[in-house]
């Protein structure tokens, strides 16, 4: 399968890759306004449709506040408000590069953003605005990983770009931070993914991918430059199809 051209793409982003690698701020202006004018470039050079999920993990995980005794559900919706904030920096972020750029979240606050609608989504892709999709999907116990997935085939995306941010920059055949033999996957099916467990995603979004025949491209997102050469469809990360 080759990568590219494409022409409407969604791109997930974790929200740790938005905070200072110091670790006293929870978004980092300056990685924002880095990745904001990569997207636009890449759009621009590219003619591209695209489509943004951020995760809330900067501020606040579901799962952790679940290990500390909170309810589950109340705390996945505390990370799904954490998703907004991102989201809505975001937007700032292109806004002022002059890049218009609307957020649709599926929780609704009507006074900071707008309902997830997909029609009015996809109305404001095909009129050159970046759509950041935010609130997961409104329900508890998903990761944002699934509603990426989801967004990206509810919109008709034709490709899911996952930015990873811990220095691994792919899919490999086992953790590489604590296995030194593992090796880099230039590309690799569902079914392999599946099988051996491998950490691309998690298991409900890769099924989901698979069952829509919807790709993924794994990338490393901070190192400068690599979300234009992903957007282009050079040969960096992993292709998961």
């Amino acid at each position: 399968m080759q990568r590219g051209p494409w022409r409407r793409v969604l791109l997930k982003l974790s929200g740790e890759a938005l905070a200072s690698s110091a670790g006293d701020e929870v978004i980092d202006a300056e990685v924002v306004d880095r990745i904001a004018c990569e997207v636009i470039a890449a759009k621009s050079e590219l003619s591209l449709e695209v489509a943004l999920v951020l995760g809330g993990g900067n501020i606040w995980r579901g799962a952790t506040g679940a290990l500390e005794g909170m309810d589950r559900s109340q705390s996945d919706y505390m990370g799904m408000l954490g998703t907004v904030i991102n989201a809505l920096a975001m937007q700032d972020a292109f806004e002022r590069h002059g890049q218009s750029a609307r957020v649709q979240s599926a929780i609704q606050m009507e006074q900071v953003c707008e309902p997830f609608i997909r029609r009015r989504a996809m109305r404001h892709l095909e009129r050159d605005r970046i759509v950041l999709l935010a609130g997961g999907m409104g329900n508890p116990f998903f990761t944002t990983d699934t509603p990426a997935a989801l967004r990206a085939a509810d919109i008709g995306a034709e490709v899911l770009f996952k930015g990873t941010h811990g220095g691994v920059d792919g899919v490999y055949t086992s953790d590489p931070k604590s296995n030194v033999d593992a090796v880099k996957l230039d590309e690799v099916g569902f079914d392999r993914v599946i099988a051996e467990e491998l950490r691309v995603m998690d298991l409900t979004a890769i099924t989901f991918c698979k069952d829509n025949k919807l790709p993924i491209v794994v990338f490393d997102v901070m190192t400068e430059g690599n979300i234009g050469r992903a957007l282009r469809g050079d040969p960096i990360g992993t292709l998961v199809h």
